[in-house]
């Protein structure tokens, strides 16, 4: 039990439904879904669109999604992915001709085909019960009415708006100036575009005017797009891969996203008496930071779309685990991996849903960067991933940009089960922390048994190519002592990602957490 002479949050618990997630009102948007005879697929993607509104820095409908889910009344998990794919006549080639070592972020290479709406669309046809109109409702309300710019959602506003360009500035920045918390923002041409899906469905978006206003954006700015590639968009029901840890067992969607990573990681930690360290001590960073550093190496040399991915079997056999364990030294910091083609970034949302029929569902969401390529189409302000910048130009590599291919992503779902059973759909935010914060939340609940609340506030580090990012929370002792192995210490301004939870105990109590560094609630009835 928390202190509660000091700051903190409870765990939110309820036996009908719950959501968890980074903004209250599609909380609760998400809830009121669940009490309209709504079941949790309904309020996830309910929740997800109007998240688009409330933080538009993170997600929005020209972005990507993952998702995790159970049938109501079965434990089996089903994945889903709904990325996007590069348009056909995309070329690395051309691109190295023309000077570039990577992907550049704001520019329209670096546009994949927006998933998500598909993706949204489908699986309300194959598994809600309310149907788009409905579900789309509380985001078309949003965007035409307003929504109060939240605390969180204002301090990212400043940096990630420098992305921000032509249409984009007029669409998500008209004053030319961030908008401070309280203060109200308003997309009415995205209100249009999902008044259209409610109507017509997901042709609305993919063929038509919203189409074209999209294709003439990215044709004048360079991009290889053409209509066929929207009109081809289709997301895909894939296989889940998984990973035993001390009674537990991580699911995680498969490549193109990274979620074998976080499997790997946790199989190089098996090797580690994680649990009798301090928690909170140097020497549990350390290993886990050394632990990131060689499962992302994996991650960056493998992972990429599914069809080009082959070495998915090596990367979670416990053979590789443990020779990868056997090079960290507990007492000295190895050099970091070799950068990925991506840039530094911590946008996405999650959601994640249970309903009294105990259907779950684990939902990510993104547009990758800060306001994604800050390219936004002129009439609907329909604001464009680049998430193609998670593509390498490097010749031959799984992951090279090329047309048709989905890249390499850093957004992933997660669920526990226990016995066959699924006790805990869970995600976390914040780029390629993703996979150390789902290895690191797994952790604090089985190696030191903390409930979701408690695991998700626990201060966080990050070994990145930049360094050892370390979250306030920890002491100057522990930073210290790191810095004593050889870790280049970086006290980052902002803090590490975000995270949501729900545990669902044998008792049928739904127990949800959610993380202050967001500005959400875990919101049940």
């Amino acid at each position: 039990m928390r202190d509660f002479h000091l700051p903190g949050r409870s765990a939110t618990f309820a036996t009908n439904g719950m959501c968890a997630t980074s903004h209250p009102l599609a909380a609760k948007a998400a809830i009121d879904i669940l009490q309209q005879g709504g079941n949790a697929m309904d309020a996830a993607i309910a929740g997800a669109v109007l998240l688009g509104i409330c933080e538009p820095q993170m997600t929005g409908i020209g972005g990507d999604c993952f998702v995790l889910f159970t049938k109501p009344g079965e434990d089996q998990i089903h994945a889903l992915n709904g990325s996007g794919r590069a348009p056909k006549a995309a070329d690395a080639a051309a691109l190295r001709a023309q000077g570039h070592a990577t992907i550049p972020l704001n520019s329209a290479h670096a546009v994949t085909i927006p998933g998500a709406m598909d993706a949204f669309c489908q699986l309300s046809d194959d598994h809600g019960r309310l149907g788009l109109d409905t579900l789309l409702a509380p985001a078309i309300h949003y965007a035409d009415q307003g929504i109060p710019v939240a605390p969180r959602v204002a301090h990212d506003w400043p940096t990630a708006g420098k992305m921000l360009q032509g249409h984009g500035l007029r669409h998500f920045m008209p004053s030319g100036t961030p908008p401070k918390p309280g203060e109200m923002f308003r997309a009415p041409g995205q209100a249009e575009v999902l008044r259209r899906i409610a109507k017509d469905g997901r042709a609305a978006f993919y063929e038509g005017e919203i189409a074209e206003d999209m294709l003439a954006t990215l044709n004048a700015m360079g991009g290889a797009h053409r209509a066929e590639d929207f009109a081809a968009q289709r997301c895909d029901y894939t296989t889940p891969v998984s990973g035993a840890y001390k009674g537990a067992n991580l699911v995680e969607h498969p490549p193109n996203g990274q979620g074998a990573t976080a499997i790997l990681l946790l199989n190089i930690l098996k090797h580690f008496d994680i649990a009798a360290m301090d928690p909170f001590g140097a020497e549990r960073v350390h290993i886990e930071a050394e632990a990131t550093k060689l499962a992302y190496d994996a991650r960056n040399r493998f992972i990429a779309d599914p069809a080009h991915t082959t070495r998915l079997d090596h990367m979670l056999a416990p053979e590789t685990a443990a020779k990868l364990a056997a090079l960290i030294d507990p007492n000295k910091a190895m050099a970091a991996a070799k950068p990925l083609s991506e840039a530094v970034h911590r946008d996405t949302i999650y959601i994640t849903v249970v309903d009294r029929d105990r259907m779950a569902v684990s939902l990510i969401y993104s547009i990758f960067h800060g306001f994604g390529s800050g390219i936004a189409s002129e009439k609907f302000g329909i604001l464009l991933q680049n998430r193609g910048a998670g593509f390498t130009l490097e010749e031959g590599h799984p992951n090279e940009l090329a047309g048709g291919k989905r890249p390499m992503h850093t957004i992933i779902p997660g669920m526990l089960t226990e016995a066959g059973r699924v006790t805990t759909p869970f995600g976390v935010m914040g780029g390629s922390y993703q996979s150390t914060g789902h290895a690191r939340f797994v952790s604090n609940l089985r190696d030191f048994g903390l409930g979701p609340q408690a695991a998700i506030d626990a201060p966080r580090a990050f070994a990145d190519p930049t360094g050892l990012k370390l979250e306030r929370g920890y002491g100057t002792d522990v930073a210290q002592a790191l810095a004593d192995k050889g870790h280049e210490v970086i006290t980052d301004p902002d803090a590490i990602g975000g995270a949501q939870a729900i545990q669902i105990h044998a008792s049928g109590v739904l127990e949800g957490g959610s993380d202050p560094r967001k500005d959400g609630c875990a919101l049940g009835y």
